[in-house]
């Protein structure tokens, strides 16, 4: 076989080997936002727009900030290091909302009650002191952008000042979330594709 065809089957080769790579990428965030468990939590606002990737919504969530007394396997004059992983159980509220209920450092609390899940969060790395003096650890979950049409976060953020936003989303067994939807009040304003 001449050399130009061997090229030409690598190139074939590498192009097949990377669409398949990205198909298995977008498939996978598929998958959870098909099967995925939903979960609703509640959003802050935070400036919504980035000159170089278009309009999203920041969003910042009360669960961010972990109650350092509610993190389980975690050194009592300890700081979480940035980027260790903490899983953070949460159970849902009178108010529909889940909130956290307890947290475990580097892998899921054991029994968890079937009314209950498990979000795979990253530590920041830093504590502060909450409005009670308790130490607050914040957390990151991944799920802290949602990309809305142009011209449209501007908007967005400045209703979150005024009403109740909050975010639907769906979860992996193994605690990783990925958004499904924005949500003013109760109605869902922004569904996620599947692809």
């Amino acid at each position: 076989m001449s050399t130009g065809w061997r090229a030409i089957l690598m190139a074939v080769a590498v192009a097949v080997a990377q669409i398949g790579f990205l198909g298995w990428m977008i498939n996978g965030r598929a998958e959870i936002l098909r099967n995925g468990r939903e979960v609703l939590l509640k959003v802050q606002p935070v400036d919504p727009r980035d000159l170089l990737r278009g309009d999203y919504v920041r969003l910042g969530y009360e669960a961010a900030q972990l109650p350092r007394d509610i993190i389980a396997g975690l050194p009592a004059d300890a700081t979480p290091a940035g980027g260790r992983i903490v899983f953070v159980r949460f159970a849902r509220g009178v108010d529909k909302f889940w909130t956290p209920v307890s947290a475990n450092v580097d892998a899921p609390a054991a029994n968890r009650p079937d009314d209950q899940i498990d979000l795979r969060a990253v530590s920041l790395g830093y504590e502060t002191s909450g409005s009670d003096g308790r130490k607050i650890v914040p957390v990151d979950y991944g799920i802290e952008r949602f990309y809305v049409p142009e011209g449209e976060g501007l908007a967005i953020e400045r209703d979150m000042r005024v009403r109740p936003f909050a975010i639907l989303a769906a979860v992996t067994a193994d605690g990783i979330p990925q958004i499904k939807g924005l949500m003013d009040g109760d109605v869902m304003i922004y569904e996620e594709p599947l692809y």
